[in-house]
């Protein structure tokens, strides 16, 4: 059976930027107002009773004006965060999913705890760090994970460029997942190169509970990847929902 489309489902434009003004920068990040397509264009016309509208469109000032709406209101207007330290790299920066391997104990998350100004708060993060120049996200993920942690491992899998926040900015990461061997000698007491960083181990079987008591007892703010994370694994380790049976 064909997909049929509704009657008066609105003409859609093909979307794109026009342009991008700049309104501040400082030394991470800069703000700009991008203007681009929207799909719509509607303009005043809609609304408007049949005889009227057919009188209008008969004057040729009225096609005129009508033309230049929809110009004027397909152009839309953004605000836009866009990090100022993006050159050639794949990606901003590097997320890293670090799992701690032990014998004789469940593998563990690592996590981050640290005061994020814009929060005001403190938050609870996986590691990550943005990408250096000629630097690959495999590298980024290691070296952050030192810094930030103290652990040293082995890279299990990268992701492709994914985007953080696209409704505020135009940030990407990959997200890389380290195994890390917690029976090697440098891993038994690793101590973090960043003062101001608190390393969490989270067993991995328990995420999700043991993010829930953190956040009741620290009042600390969980980073939505770090949830959803949690989340899935929560999900994947419960019965699928079932489906109800309908009576007709």
């Amino acid at each position: 059976m064909e997909n049929q489309q509704p009657v008066d489902s609105p003409r859609k434009t093909k979307q794109f930027i026009i342009s991008e003004e700049l309104i501040a920068e400082g030394k991470w990040v800069k703000f700009e107002k991008t203007t681009y397509m929207d799909p719509t264009g509607k303009t005043s016309v809609f609304g408007m009773g049949p005889s009227v509208l057919f009188l209008a469109l008969s004057s040729s000032v009225f096609r005129t004006n009508l033309k230049r709406q929809q110009k004027a209101k397909q152009k839309v207007t953004w605000e836009t965060v866009k990090r100022a330290t993006r050159k050639g790299q794949s990606a901003d920066g590097v997320t890293i999913i670090p799992v701690l391997q032990r014998t004789l104990h469940y593998e563990c998350i690592v996590l981050v705890k640290q005061f994020r100004p814009p929060m005001g708060s403190y938050c609870l993060e996986f590691p990550a760090g943005l990408i250096d120049d000629n630097e690959s996200p495999e590298a980024a993920a290691l070296r952050e994970l030192e810094e930030e942690t103290g652990y040293k491992g082995d890279i299990a899998e990268c992701s492709p460029v994914i985007c953080m926040d696209p409704g505020l900015s135009n940030c990407t990461t990959h997200i890389v997942t380290v195994t890390i061997n917690g029976d090697e000698a440098e891993n038994v007491r690793p101590k973090a190169k960043l003062e101001f960083v608190e390393v969490i181990s989270l067993p991995k079987n328990d995420l999700m509970n043991r993010l829930e008591v953190l956040v009741a007892e620290e009042h600390l703010t969980v980073d939505a990847r770090v949830y959803s994370y949690a989340l899935a694994l929560k999900h994947a380790n419960t019965k699928p929902f079932e489906v109800p049976f309908l009576k007709f």
